[in-house]
């Protein structure tokens, strides 16, 4: 009997050989001739109407202003050097969240699941913000991290009025999504190195993710950590609060080392190494498509292993188009028959 992308993913969360590689991603896969389902999916309430910058981007929840960047394909950055807050000890002034009082939570989650197959589809839902990416947002990288050094009961005291408005959606909304996998989002590394110590970590930012965490551990359901760099040296903290899966999952980190560590109880979602060739448009065909092969070679024996792949250039160049097709006709061919011709 056939079984569905969202069973097949499931298999792999409950520590099962799935029937073949799932493909992990927010989104159908364009793409793909064969028109599969995405395994999960993503849902997110808009609890403000979207703005958009003068820039062809959008405004975030706190007034951060973002602009599409061609090279990345269109996603949005924040504009270098518009920051919106200088002193994080006057963090009052600057970040003003909604009034959630009396916001329709039936009806605008009814209405942002009114699309989703979740028969086919695993639904993943969390909180809508992050805590250590939004400061670095708002004050850049330099003061950002200072803030954390010098200023940390402000950090935590603006932190703490973040968690209450992130945690009321959540809260609010769980019941009514009924997800299968809660998502924490929060960039807190970067490619060699984290931005912070696991200390700072620890104290900062991780007691946060963890009231996130709590309501699927009160649920019995998995998390879902994205984190992109090396950051490996949180994993230990993330299963604290009930991480199941961890994307991009990126070649910094000692994949082989934690895939022995944790065999199926710790999924690696990526593997892939997006900032070399396999991530450059204008790679030949031949090594994207063995690098597909390579990384569900390395990852997926036993499972405990969803793939994952990005890579990067304007979406209106026709090597991104090649480069997208590549990559998803190689998965068809080889992730999808992985375990079969492993048997």
């Amino acid at each position: 009997m056939a079984i569905t992308e969202k069973e097949n993913l499931l298999r792999v969360i409950n520590g099962q050989e799935p029937a073949w590689v799932p493909r992990h991603g927010a989104l159908a896969f364009r793409d793909d001739p064969e028109n599969h389902k995405p395994c999960s999916v993503g849902v997110n309430i808009p609890i403000v109407p979207p703005r958009v910058s003068e820039k062809g981007g959008r405004i975030d929840v706190f007034g951060v202003e973002y602009e599409p960047v061609e090279s990345i394909g269109g996603a949005a950055l924040p504009v270098p050097n518009q920051f919106i807050m200088e002193d994080v000890t006057k963090w009052r002034d600057v970040v003003k969240l909604p009034d959630l009082s009396d916001f329709p939570w039936k009806d605008a989650c009814e209405k942002a699941m009114e699309n989703i197959d979740r028969e086919n589809s695993c639904v993943t839902f969390g909180g809508p913000v992050g805590y250590f990416m939004p400061l670095m947002n708002m004050m850049g990288f330099t003061e950002g991290l200072i803030a954390l050094q010098e200023e940390p009961e402000a950090v935590m005291e603006m932190y703490e009025y973040i968690s209450e408005y992130s945690c009321t959606v959540v809260k609010n909304c769980i019941d009514y999504i009924k997800p299968d996998i809660i998502r924490v989002s929060d960039d807190t590394a970067a490619a060699k190195a984290p931005f912070i110590s696991p200390e700072m970590y620890r104290k900062l930012i991780k007691p946060f993710h963890a009231r996130i965490g709590q309501f699927a551990m009160d649920r019995g359901l998995p998390v879902e950590m994205h984190c992109c760099g090396r950051c490996e040296d949180f994993i230990e903290d993330w299963r604290d609060f009930g991480v199941k899966l961890w994307n991009p999952a990126q070649v910094q980190n000692d994949l082989a080392g934690i895939k022995k560590k944790y065999g199926n109880d710790f999924i690696i979602v990526g593997g892939w190494d997006s900032s070399g060739p396999p991530g450059w448009i204008g790679t030949s065909e031949e090594v994207v498509r063995q690098a597909v092969r390579d990384c569900i070679d390395a990852w997926a024996p036993g499972g405990g292993f969803c793939f994952w792949a990005s890579f990067y250039g304007p979406r209106d160049d026709q090597r991104f188009v090649d480069h997208a097709f590549w990559i998803t006709d190689e998965y068809n061919k080889y992730g999808r028959t992985f375990y079969e011709r492993n048997s």
